[in-house]
């Protein structure tokens, strides 16, 4: 990525950011801080790694249910989602919930229930297998959600298949509501090992820098299934929120709230 791209990565994520605590404020609660770890990792693929054009385009699926905020917030910013859909997410009447519905506009599954995702993206690569089909299946997963055996059977599964158009993006901010994986659940550590270990090609970046994040999946070799640990941090930007199991579904008060919209100015720098 150029610096100008990456100044403007940057600056989107930000606003996503103020965006997303925006919403907050007409509701008791949202996840908030779950979709702040993951923002760079969806911008990044819908800005500059997928194909959104042609006969077959490449697909995203949130299998990360809860960081819906995330995805609703980046397809606002392309004009894929309105911005009464946004304004009006959890709202009486409202078609967007707080988790992703299939049939929303840019919305491919139903996701919340962790652990469909990656198994749903099996499924479609074999079918674009059967087809003669060359398309990219990008999944974005949380950690915590590398808990379920769905995800273990699908990982052991696509290589099996010859399946090597599947990128998954682990968020890996190392947080759940209930703590810290690494102190709760240190077995499932380190990631990037046990998924190599299923016979996929694995790598680690920054996740909340577009340029790493982007070099990453475009210097993998294509010929396995790719996976990306992106080490995040849950809350990202706002100092109260960061790396806190609380503000795993919870929506700031009026003082939290202008807190966190100053420490997200333009002024403050990158995301």
């Amino acid at each position: 990525m150029t610096p100008e791209k990456i100044t403007q990565a940057e600056a989107r994520c930000r606003q996503y950011r103020r965006r997303i605590l925006e919403v907050s404020q007409r509701l008791s609660a949202l996840h908030v801080a779950p979709a702040f770890s993951c923002l760079e990792l969806i911008d990044c693929c819908y800005r500059e790694l997928m194909q959104r054009e042609g006969p077959t385009p490449d697909n995203f699926i949130m299998s990360k249910g809860h960081g819906a905020m995330a995805l609703y917030a980046v397809l606002e910013g392309l004009g894929i989602m309105s911005r009464f859909d946004m304004d009006n997410v959890c709202q009486p009447g409202s078609r967007i919930g707080g988790h992703p519905d299939y049939g929303l506009p840019g919305v491919e599954i139903s996701s919340g229930s962790l652990g469909h995702g990656l198994p749903i993206a099996v499924g479609m690569a074999r079918a674009d297998l059967e087809l003669g089909q060359k398309r990219t299946i990008y999944v974005l997963m949380g950690d915590g959600e590398m808990m379920e055996g769905s995800v273990w059977e699908s990982l052991l599964l696509a290589p099996s298949l010859g399946i090597k158009d599947i990128v998954i993006i682990v968020d890996h901010n190392k947080s759940i509501a209930r703590g810290s994986i690494p102190i709760n659940h240190p077995n499932l550590l380190p990631l990037a090992d046990k998924i190599a270990a299923f016979g996929w090609e694995a790598a680690e970046a920054e996740g909340h820098s577009a340029a790493a994040i982007c070099q990453a999946i475009e210097s993998r070799s294509r010929t396995r299934p790719f996976a990306l640990v992106a080490h995040t941090t849950k809350g990202r930007g706002v100092s109260y929120m960061e790396n806190k199991p609380i503000w795993a579904y919870r929506s700031p008060n009026r003082d939290e709230f202008a807190q966190a919209m100053a420490e997200l100015a333009e002024s403050k720098g990158a995301s």
